[in-house]
């Protein structure tokens, strides 16, 4: 089985990207700081996520902001331009989600106004949505 989570923060703001096909690909990376070190050490992760995932992290997630990463570690060949071979390693994200409050984070992201047109009407606030690769139903679309 093939399955990691992490959490961190955003080194940057996403990059969002569209294949030939016109696929959206979105790949950003995540600080995630170790819990059992003496020393205060941080590991980097690249994560790449595809289609509606990769839309909801581009549209939602800015530098700073905190996120949990789902996947699957994958491991990509290719030769620098050096010729060297090399391997690098990413998180194929099956699924996102928040994982800090709203004025967390640098605050650029879209739901700020989301946010403050519901306060205006009464309403309050939808939690915010995860997003996953399989069309963005697996929790949403359930009927319980």
């Amino acid at each position: 089985m093939n399955s990691i989570k992490i959490t961190g923060r955003l080194v940057a703001d996403p990059e969002l990207k569209r294949t030939q096909n016109d696929t959206p690909v979105c790949s950003f990376n995540v600080a995630v700081d170790r819990i059992y070190s003496k020393e205060k050490e941080v590991d980097f992760f690249t994560v790449v996520c595809w289609r509606q995932t990769a839309e909801f992290v581009a549209k939602y997630f800015a530098k700073g902001r905190k996120i949990l990463v789902e996947g699957e570690m994958q491991s990509r060949k290719y030769t620098d331009k050096e010729g060297n071979n090399r391997t690098a390693w990413e998180i194929k994200a099956d699924r996102v989600e928040f994982c800090d409050s709203k004025g967390q984070g640098d605050g650029n992201s879209d739901d700020a106004s989301a946010k403050t047109a519901n306060k205006k009407s009464g309403k309050s606030a939808p939690p915010p949505p995860t997003a996953n690769d399989d069309g963005g139903g697996r929790h949403g679309d359930l009927p319980f």
